[in-house]
Formats: structure tokens, C-alpha cells, sequence
């Protein structure tokens, strides 16, 4: 705050530095400042860090860093940089305007009004939706939340999943920072900060998700409230196929679907003697790609992640995840499951030609 004084001051007009109370009212006005456009959702905290100040006369422009939680969701701030316009009239300054900073994506409020369903474990808040979408949302993340306590026991969760459903993909586009063109027919995405104690958020792209029926849907919810949920034990060491695997084993638990249901293009892929050379590597989960690639690398990193939990176990599974993100995956083949990557490498794909070679194209 005294560095955001001194700029201030730094700023002033010629002539004689600004009264003595303008720096303080400058801040005052920015750390006062509530958004009211957040639908009644519940907030813990909400608090703006002033980083730099530029005035001139009765006007000033704040870059300040905000830091805010839902009670009960959240078991860290979600943290954004943002600038702040602000005009003094009658001896009192007033923000007047408070949009993203540059290059900092959109906030759901920057978008309209915040309108917000609660469900039973979950809150969902919508631009431009109708309450009744909201509330479809809601109960299906309300399913998926005791699905994934079920698969994945662990207290660092919370057991409560926050989902963003914004008016259109150009919208969730801009909560992401990204073009549209990355997220079209992608569902729904799960933003945080790797190894835990974030504000993850699951963001749902309406246009992709109407598309859905409902087993659809519910698997969507329940994949990316996985990725919530392992999200203490997940680093920039845990390779995509173990994390997407991991979350999409979890959202088929207890449905049923075998194999060639579950992963029709490598089915047909490996029908065609094209079996995968090696586990699906990070890029090939790129958001964007060819969307038969895409769709092989999540079908085979599930089935990998059904291949340890049928050879070794569940608990080994959720072991290897936790060793995969403390040390790497090498590391945990060789002290979880006893094995190797080129050796695991070898029974995925004798997996694969043994679930795919003789069964029937779909």
C-alpha cells in the first residue's frame, strides 16, 4: 500500500502534490469496492491489493491484485489481477469501472449478471442461462461428487465441486484466456493450480454439453470433478494419460461399458494392426487436435489405468497417482507396481489386441 501512496503521489499534476487524503481515498474506494453481480453466491472473502496507481486530477486507474473464495468450496482464494477506474467527485472517490487486467482471462461476473443454483454438494453459476439448466447442472454434479469420493477416498478433498456455465463457447473461451477454436466440442474443463489448495473450477461450454444425452453429461461432470478431487496429488510430474485416465476410469466405474463401447476409435485403429507404439504422450491430449487422435489418446490412457487396477489393484492405482505426481511415472512403475514403463508399455498393448483384434467394428 505504500508503494501504491508513493505512485500516487509520483503521479500528481504539476504544480504541488495531491492533498493529503486523496492517495487514502483512492485506496479506500478500491479496497470497499464489492461486486454485486455474483447471484447471491456465498463469499468468505473478497479483498483487492493495490499494485500501482495512476491519477490525473480527478481521475485514476488501479492495477490491483483480487483474492476471493466461496464459503465452503474454496480451500484457497482464487487469485486474478484486475484494473480498476476510478473518478473523485465532492471530495469522494468511487470506482466506476473494474474489467480484467491485460492479459488476464475474464471472470464470469465481467459477462452479466451471476445467477447461482446450490445443489446438495455442488454450486453452479450461469450467465445467461435459464435457473431450470442451472438446476440440471447442479443435480448432475451433485451425482457425480459421491461417485468420485467412492473411487478416490481422500481427505484433502472438500467433496464439493464448484461448475461455471457461461452463455456461449466464445464465453467460456474468454474464462479460459483462450480462441474458441481450442474448445469446440470440448464439454466442460477443469481449471486450478496443480497440487492442491486451489479454487479449481469445472467450465462448462453450454453448446457442446446441450449436444450431450445424459449418460454423457454425467460422465462429463464426473471426469472433471475427478480432476478436482485428485487435484492434491496431481504436479507437473504426472503425465496426462495416468490424470485423464485416472478421471475418465473413475466416471465409467460402475456403468458397465467394456472396452469396445468405451473406446471405439483405437478399437478401430488396432483392428487395423495400428497399435500404439507407446503410451499417449502429453500433446497428444491437446486441446484443438485432430479428433480422432485426441479421442484415442483418452480411450487408451483409460485402459491403461484399467490395466494396473486389474493387475495390481485399486489401491496400487491411487498409489501409483500419488507416487507418479512426488517423483515421476518412472519412478513410481518401478516402486509401486515392481515393473517398468517399456514393460507396462507391452501388456497395455497386449491388452489392446486382445480386447480389439477379434471383436467386431461398432
Amino acid at each position: 500500500m505504500l508503494a501504491a501512496v508513493a505512485l500516487l503521489a509520483g503521479c500528481a499534476p504539476q504544480g504541488g502534490p495531491p492533498a493529503a487524503g486523496a492517495a487514502g481515498g483512492v485506496r479506500d474506494a478500491v479496497e470497499a469496492h464489492r461486486r454485486t453481480e455474483l447471484g447471491g453466491a456465498p463469499l468468505a472473502s473478497w479483498a483487492y491489493r493495490v499494485l500501482a496507481v495512476r491519477r490525473d486530477g480527478r481521475r485514476a486507474t488501479v492495477d490491483a491484485e483480487l483474492t476471493y473464495a466461496l464459503d465452503g468450496y474454496d480451500p484457497a482464494p482464487a487469485t486474478t489481477r484486475r484494473r480498476l477506474d476510478l473518478a473523485e467527485r465532492d471530495g469522494r472517490w468511487r470506482v466506476t469501472g473494474d474489467r480484467p487486467a491485460e492479459g488476464q482471462p475474464a471472470q464470469l461476473w465481467d459477462q452479466g449478471p451471476v445467477r447461482a443454483a446450490r445443489g446438495a454438494r455442488s454450486l453452479v453459476l450461469g450467465v445467461g442461462q435459464p435457473p431450470a439448466r442451472l438446476d440440471e447442472v447442479a443435480a448432475a454434479a451433485d451425482r457425480a461428487v459421491p461417485a468420485v469420493a467412492a473411487a478416490w477416498p481422500d481427505g484433502t478433498w472438500r467433496g464439493r465441486v464448484v461448475v461455471l456455465l457461461p452463455g456461449s463457447l466464445d464465453a467460456m473461451a474468454a474464462l479460459l484466456g483462450e480462441g474458441p477454436a481450442a474448445y469446440r466440442g470440448v464439454a466442460a474443463v477443469t481449471t486450478g493450480r496443480t497440487g492442491g489448495g486451489a479454487a479449481d473450477r469445472v467450465v462448462v461450454n453450454p453448446e457442446a454439453y446441450r449436444d450431450l444425452g445424459d449418460f454423457g453429461r454425467t460422465f462429463v461432470l464426473t471426469h472433471e470433478t475427478a480432476h478436482v478431487a485428485t487435484r492434491a496429488a496431481t504436479t507437473a510430474a504426472t503425465p496426462l494419460w495416468l490424470s485423464e485416465g485416472l478421471a475418465d476410469r473413475i466416471a465409467y466405474r460402475g456403468t458397465g461399458r467394456t472396452a469396445v463401447e468405451g473406446a471405439p476409435e483405437l478399437g478401430r485403429a488396432v483392428r487395423s494392426g495400428a497399435v500404439p507404439a507407446a503410451l499417449p504422450a502429453d500433446a497428444d491430449f491437446s486441446f484443438g487436435g485432430e479428433p480422432a487422435a485426441v479421442a484415442r489418446a483418452y480411450e487408451g490412457a483409460w485402459l491403461a489405468c484399467e490395466l494396473v487396477a486389474e493387475r495390481w489393484g485399486e489401491e496400487r492405482l491411487a498409489g501409483f497417482y500419488r507416487e507418479a505426481g512426488r517423483s515421476g511415472a518412472r519412478r513410481a512403475f518401478r516402486d509401486v507396481l515392481g515393473t517398468t514403463p517399456e514393460e507396462f508399455t507391452r501388456a497395455w498393448q497386449g491388452r489392446l489386441r486382445q480386447e480389439f483384434s477379434s471383436a467386431p467394428s461398432r
